[in-house]
C-alpha cells in the first residue's frame, strides 16, 4: 500500500485530538496516516510534521504525527463544543473523502463528531457520519458493521425503537443488508467464500412459530433463496446461543435483527477495541466505536485502543481491496 490513511479531526472539544496523538505514538510507520485539522487543537504530547501534500505522510510518519493543516475559527476548549468549529469539522470529513476518492489516501478513519454541535453551528442535517459519507460518496445504501478480533456483527435495523423493528424488518431490507455484507467481506476483507450467521428476531428464533412467526413467514424463505444462489448462510439462529466461542468459530459475520442484539455481544467481548466499519461505500471507512467523551477531554484519560484498531483495520482492508 503506497498511500496513507486519512484521519478526519472529529469534534475538537472531545477526545479526538488526544486520540490522534496517542495512535501515532503507538503505530508510527507501521500504519501510515495523516490527521486533517487545526494543529493548535492538538495537545502537543508528540512531535508533529505539518505537510502541504498528504502523500508526504508515508515518510513523515517516522518523525512525528503527520498533519494536513486546516485552520479553524476559535481555540479548542476541551469539553465545550463551539458553533464556530462546526464548518471546519465538516470540511475535514469532506477533505478525507476527497483524498480517498482521488487515490491520495488508501482509506478514511473518522474520529468522533458531535451531531448537535454540527447542527447548531452549520445546519448539519444528517443523522451521523454514516449517512453523510453515503451522501458524499453517492452510495445508494450503506451498512454498519462493528468488528473486533473476536467477532463481526451487522445490525439489520439500527437506531429505531424496539417496537418498530418488526415493521421495519422487511425481506427487502434484510436481503440488501445480507448482499452488501457478503460482497464487502469478499472485496474488503479478502474472504473468498464468506460464512454468514443470521439471528432470528424472536426468542429461540421463534421456536417453530410458538414465539413469533417472522422467522417462518419472512426470514427462512429469504435465507433459503440466498442459499440457493450459493451464499453460505446459517440460520435463523437463536441469538442467545450464537455468540459463545465455539459458535463464533463457525462464521465470519453475524447479521442480527436489531441494534442491541448485535452490539451487546461485541461490546461485552471486546469493549475497548471494537471498530465501526461502513460497508457499501466505494472506499474503506473505519471509526472508533465510541463518542466524543466530553467529560474526560483534555485530561489525558482517553483510551486510544479503539482508534488504534480502527486504523489497523483500515490498513488491512485497504490492502485486501487494492487491485
Amino acid at each position: 500500500m503506497s498511500t496513507p490513511i486519512a484521519v478526519s479531526c472529529g469534534e475538537p472539544a472531545g477526545i479526538g485530538p488526544e486520540l490522534a496523538e496517542a495512535a501515532w505514538a503507538e503505530l508510527r510507520s507501521d500504519v501510515p496516516f495523516f490527521w486533517i485539522g487545526d494543529p493548535s487543537h492538538l495537545p502537543g504530547t508528540v512531535p508533529h510534521v505539518v505537510m502541504d501534500d498528504p502523500r508526504d505522510a508515508m515518510t513523515a510518519c517516522a518523525k512525528g504525527l503527520p498533519i494536513l493543516p486546516m485552520p479553524f475559527n476559535g481555540v479548542r476548549v476541551p469539553g465545550q463544543p463551539q458553533k464556530a468549529h462546526a464548518a471546519g469539522v465538516i470540511a475535514s470529513i469532506e477533505s478525507g473523502v476527497d483524498f480517498v476518492q482521488h487515490g491520495v489516501a488508501s482509506a478514511l478513519c473518522t474520529l468522533p463528531i458531535h451531531k448537535q454541535a454540527l447542527a447548531d453551528g452549520a445546519g448539519f442535517a444528517f443523522p451521523g457520519h454514516t449517512e453523510f459519507l453515503a451522501y458524499l460518496a453517492g452510495a445508494d445504501e450503506v451498512v454498519m458493521m462493528l468488528a473486533s478480533e473476536q467477532l463481526r456483527v451487522v445490525p439489520a435495523t439500527i437506531h429505531i425503537a424496539l417496537e418498530d423493528v418488526p415493521t421495519a424488518l422487511t425481506a427487502e431490507l434484510l436481503e440488501r443488508r445480507l448482499r452488501i455484507t457478503h460482497q464487502a467481506l469478499i472485496e474488503q476483507f479478502g474472504i473468498a467464500s464468506p460464512r454468514i450467521a443470521v439471528a432470528g428476531l424472536n426468542p429461540h428464533a421463534g421456536e417453530g412459530g410458538r414465539m413469533g412467526r417472522e422467522e417462518i413467514n419472512m426470514i427462512i424463505p429469504l435465507l433459503n433463496k440466498l442459499r440457493g444462489e450459493g451464499l453460505k448462510i446459517s440460520g435463523p439462529l437463536p441469538a442467545d446461543t450464537m455468540f459463545h466461542a465455539q459458535a463464533r468459530a463457525g462464521y465470519d459475520v453475524a447479521v442480527c435483527m436489531y441494534h442491541d442484539q448485535a452490539l451487546i455481544p461485541i461490546k461485552t467481548l471486546d469493549f475497548d477495541r471494537g471498530v465501526n466499519i461502513t460497508l457499501g461505500l466505494p472506499f474503506v471507512r473505519t471509526s472508533p466505536d465510541h463518542g466524543t467523551a466530553f467529560d474526560i477531554a483534555g485530561q489525558g484519560l482517553a483510551n486510544p485502543s479503539s482508534t488504534i484498531h480502527a486504523l489497523k483495520r483500515a490498513f488491512e482492508m485497504a490492502r485486501a481491496s487494492a487491485p
